[in-house]
């Protein structure tokens, strides 16, 4: 029998990762050298009382049934964190769990959008930016991010009749794969543009704890009225070494918190309770890792970025999340295939800026998940590779 499959599937192709990790794959088997900077996995250890909540938790026979919702400890966790942190204050009412930032952006469009309705996504933006309203049927409606303005949308650049259909906009910084962070006043005019045109944003936050050069993380839901237009996701992944735990929140507008939770009610039984324990135990606990981690990201990111820049590759410092954004060197003009031939020639493993939308074109993204030594080793291959002398 031939099975005929939706029309959807098409957008979903093998893609670039899955060639580039066959090559990978290649060079190992031939004895050769890789250095994986391509994925967004922290190498660091989670913290050992977090490990250890989640342990205990899982040697009791009661946490393995439905949890159905959030533990109350686990609802105030977060709210002081968020006092914490950010000044916010958040009602029980204005957060809730999903399992990972992936999976609630995913979801979320299922709540706001029906299929036709506009949704506004950046360029270049991580994938699941626009994947998420794609299979609710949203039209996806892109707005440039550019170097010349600092990696911000130019929202009076957004056309009227655009931002006058639109329903949901997505925002992230700092921004991955760009690696820029936003000011207060650009949160500001957000929220003043969302107002204008009624549209509800979503404000991913994954990297406010990777951020470089004594800048502000900053949360969305910290500017004024930004509860009135939108909700914003906060992960435990990358700021506690916890990406396969799956588990973040979204928190703010309780109208579509609450709306959230209905839909998820049909889908999903709750968070793991072992997990919940973990997450309690990271929040609640000593937060040195957090600050430690931080400033080893930023000696990775100089060794990385600086050691280019030594060798005459101009790569900017990245100002937060765990990534690089580097434009491809001169005489290149086709991140994949340079993708290919920095691999071949060096052993070092990155990602195409075609990946993140057609902006993304002429830059090559690196995760910065190696030591200090190690980057030092990539800057070294690379410079004795000469793939930066092509004319």
């Amino acid at each position: 029998m031939e099975i005929s499959f939706a029309r959807r599937m098409e957008k979903f192709q093998p893609g670039i990762f899955n060639v580039l990790d066959d090559k990978k794959k290649e060079l190992e088997q031939a004895g050769r050298k890789v250095y994986n900077l391509s994925i967004g996995t922290p190498d660091f250890q989670p913290d050992r009382h977090v490990m250890e909540a989640l342990s205990q938790a899982a040697l009791l026979p009661e946490n393995y049934k439905y949890s159905l919702t959030e533990r109350p400890e686990l609802v105030a966790a977060v709210q002081n964190w968020y006092r914490r942190r950010y000044g916010v204050a958040l009602a029980a009412d204005e957060l809730m769990a999903v399992y990972g930032s992936q999976e609630g952006l995913t979801h979320i469009g299922l709540t706001i959008c029906d299929p036709g309705d506009v949704v506004l996504v950046p360029n270049p933006g991580y994938p699941i930016f626009e994947m998420g309203p794609f299979l609710c049927g949203a039209e996806i409606a892109y707005y440039d991010l550019l170097p010349e303005n600092g990696y911000l949308p130019d929202l009076d650049a957004i056309p009227e009749k655009t931002a006058r259909a639109a329903k949901l906009m997505v925002v992230s910084y700092p921004a991955n794969p760009v690696c820029v962070a936003a000011p207060r006043s650009f949160y500001e005019k957000l929220i003043d543009f969302a107002k204008r045109y009624q549209i509800v944003i979503i404000h991913d936050n994954a990297y406010s704890e990777i951020i470089y050069d004594g800048r502000e993380g900053i949360s969305f839901l910290s500017i004024p009225g930004a509860k009135e237009v939108g909700i914003e996701y906060n992960s435990l992944s990358k700021t506690y070494n916890l990406t396969g735990a799956r588990i973040s929140f979204v928190l703010g507008n309780r109208d579509v918190v609450r709306k959230f939770r209905t839909l998820r009610s049909q889908i999903d039984y709750g968070t793991f309770l072992p997990v919940q324990f973990a997450a309690v135990a990271a929040l609640n606990g000593p937060q040195d890792s957090v600050a430690r981690n931080r400033a080893e990201y930023q000696a990775r990111r100089d060794a990385l970025c600086g050691g280019f820049r030594s060798i005459g590759w101009s790569v900017p410092d990245s100002q937060g999340s765990m990534f690089v954004w580097a434009p491809l060197p001169e005489g290149y003009s086709n991140s994949v295939n340079f993708c290919f031939e920095l691999l071949e020639k060096t052993g070092l493993l990155c990602t195409p800026g075609s990946a993140f939308g057609s902006l993304g074109e002429g830059y090559v993204r690196f995760a910065l998940v190696q030591p200090v030594e190690v980057m030092r080793e990539i800057v070294a291959s690379v410079a004795e590779s000469g793939i930066l002398n092509r004319k």
